[in-house]
């Protein structure tokens, strides 16, 4: 990665509370945060489920499901099964499903790097191939690491 202009001297800049890194992963840089990101992209909604699915306490979930939702990724909606209260499950959001990038690139980033991968894949459902992340400009070019460019937003 290059940076131009008024970023080229680094001494000149800082991003500590700007950079959109940091804002992000105030939302969803603990482990459970994102494994619960994880298990709502597995089609996981119970409150129960998260807890059991991910390894954590009750008390753990419910504060990361509290937390995920004031962030705008997840939202609580009603249920009622016959016979039972009516219960709260928590669904993906326009937020929370455009995180799906990052998860999957985590996915395979641990697959890759991770020192025991699961048998796993993440695959095309359409043609069966593995779905791969990749850095892509708005003109469509894809672009190597060493092809971007940080500087001034305009």
């Amino acid at each position: 990665m290059r940076l131009s202009g008024k970023l080229e001297n680094r001494d000149a800049w800082v991003t500590h509370g700007v950079c959109p890194i940091e804002k992000a992963m105030g939302v969803v840089g603990s482990r459970n945060a994102m494994l619960i990101m994880r298990e709502a992209f597995y089609g996981t909604t119970r409150f129960e489920d998260f807890g059991h699915r991910v390894g954590m306490s009750d008390a753990t979930t419910a504060s990361n499901l509290k937390a995920l939702v004031e962030a705008g990724l997840l939202t609580r909606s009603s249920y009622k099964e016959a016979g039972h209260r009516t219960r709260l499950e928590y669904v993906l959001t326009e937020a929370g499903r455009d995180l799906m990038p990052v998860v999957v690139g985590l996915f395979n980033w641990g697959m890759k790097h991770a020192a025991a991968p699961p048998p796993l894949a993440i695959d095309h459902d359409g043609c069966g191939t593995h779905v791969d992340v990749r850095l892509v400009c708005d003109a469509g070019h894809e672009v190597a690491t060493d092809d971007l460019e940080l500087r001034v937003a305009r």
